[in-house]
């Protein structure tokens, strides 16, 4: 089959290559990729690492990472093949493919939290070849979620922007339907984070970002709230806007600042939830973490329920559809998606499909 490949951590070159697929065995799915979206993930995966403060480059190839890697981990399409074990699925069945995998061994993994696996993370796209591809091989049936009625190109955004921002507000919770919930980042992400706390009943949800850009579909996903912010913004200006300290922030975006930010936001009691991979570090003080016994959560994806979990919503009419700009299945779309994505000039989901 055809792949497009990022074949060395020393350039962000990607390439069509081949790559042969044998007849699946035991459980293992074959899935012809009709869709797949295209995540700000993969432009760190070209950079060849994260940026982690103080603690310097963390390159990947550091952590096991082998290439040539064929990305691409938000992933629709129709099961063409199936392993003499497989049941509940068919040839010719519609699926969104769950890639967050981890060892499927361990007791995290046991518990369902394959995405905080501490032995061995398998994510599709990151260390097994994803969906930049005609086919994806999927190593167990159970990651092959039924699309249903769904549109295929936003159930394929489901599967990384939906889990991740589902994850983040599941995390979150308990909250009253009009405590304070500060959402910073405006993007895809942070679109589909506003529009599963309406989903949830919550109301007073306040948005912020550097740019206006999408605040209009902030606030038709359920936003109360908009403000834009800059170096010198200060929580204290985001707590006048939205009327009170915040229960809980969650931060899309995840640099220094926006997590100091967050930090000062929080009400007694509230919890801040670090899901971006911007980079960088912040100070807080340890007495006042204790004293006003806030709380910080680190958020990665998520687990397969939460993907079940928002497609649910979606397929009930309960979660806003956002802006998903659909492109050709072509090497040339791909690189200058991923382009525009490191540049941030993509406000929203953008999604290559077949034909």
């Amino acid at each position: 089959m055809k792949a497009f490949a990022l074949e060395s951590p020393e350039s962000a070159d990607i390439t069509t290559i081949d790559l042969a697929v044998q007849a699946p065995q035991g459980e293992t799915v074959i899935v012809d990729v009709s869709h797949c979206g295209v995540c700000h993930t993969d432009t760190h995966l070209r950079e060849g690492g994260y940026h982690m403060g103080s603690a310097g480059f963390m390159r990947l190839v550091d952590r096991g990472l082998k290439y040539p890697i064929v990305m691409g981990h938000e992933i629709a399409g129709v099961v063409s093949a199936i392993g003499p074990d497989v049941t509940g699925l068919a040839v010719g069945d519609r699926v969104v493919v769950f890639p967050w995998l981890g060892c499927g061994k361990c007791p995290t993994c046991r518990a369902g939290d394959e995405n905080k696996c501490p032995v061995g993370a398998q994510a599709l796209g990151v260390a097994r070849h994803g969906g930049y591809a005609e086919q994806v091989v999927v190593p167990n049936a159970r990651y092959c979620v039924p699309l249903g009625d769904l549109d295929p190109a936003w159930g394929a955004t489901l599967a990384c922007s939906g889990v991740t921002a589902y994850a983040a507000v599941r995390q979150a919770q308990p909250l009253e339907p009009e405590q304070s919930v500060v959402v910073i980042g405006a993007g895809g992400v942070g679109l589909m984070a506003v529009a599963s706390l309406a989903a949830l009943g919550h109301r007073n949800i306040c948005v912020i970002d550097r740019s206006d850009t999408n605040f209009k579909a902030a606030r038709e996903m359920g936003a109360r709230h908009t403000v834009v912010t800059g170096d010198d913004t200060r929580a204290e200006d985001v707590i006048k806007a939205s009327g009170e300290p915040a229960a809980a922030v969650l931060d899309f975006v995840n640099a220094g600042s926006t997590a100091q930010l967050a930090f000062g936001l929080l009400a007694k009691g509230g919890v801040m939830v670090q899901v971006g991979l911007f980079g960088g570090e912040f100070t807080i003080s340890t007495v006042g973490l204790a004293l006003q016994q806030k709380r910080v959560i680190g958020s990665y994806v998520g687990r397969l329920d939460d993907l079940k979990a928002v497609m649910d919503l979606a397929r009930e009419g309960r979660l806003p559809k956002p802006p998903i700009d659909q492109r050709e299945f072509t090497l040339e779309q791909l690189i200058a998606t991923l382009d525009g994505l490191a540049a941030g000039q993509s406000r929203g989901r953008t999604v290559l499909h077949r034909a």
